[in-house]
């Protein structure tokens, strides 16, 4: 079974940046499209941007289009976040899994929070 350990998350500022790492125990390649999610108490885990197996298609939610930007590393069996002008309603629990998810493979996910 696939681990997923999620890093990289903390406290930032409105407008700075983050960028979250995803690391897998085993091939990621092999996992295909791989997704960042997120969740906030009370609400539903999202899905906020993916990336296909060879990392030449991604796709992102309207909420964070043109502002974060995933990417994987296949060699290294990693999936990263770059979060750019972060805003307090990026607030959230981050979290990497398959897309569509596998109940087992969810991490722990890393708390990134945006305020002044």
């Amino acid at each position: 079974q696939v681990q997923l350990v999620e890093s990289g998350g903390g406290s930032v500022q409105p407008g700075g940046s983050q960028r979250l790492s995803c690391a897998a125990s085993g091939s990621i390649f092999n996992l295909g499209t791989m997704g960042w999610f997120r969740q906030v108490p009370g609400k539903l885990r999202e899905l906020v941007a993916s990336i296909t197996s060879g990392g030449s298609n991604t796709n992102y939610a309207d909420s964070v289009k043109g502002r974060f930007t995933i990417s994987r590393d296949n060699a290294l069996n990693t999936v990263y976040l770059q979060m750019n002008s972060l805003k307090p309603e990026d607030t959230a629990v981050y979290y990497c899994n398959k897309v569509p998810p596998i109940r087992n493979y969810w991490g722990q996910g890393t708390q990134v929070t945006v305020s002044s």
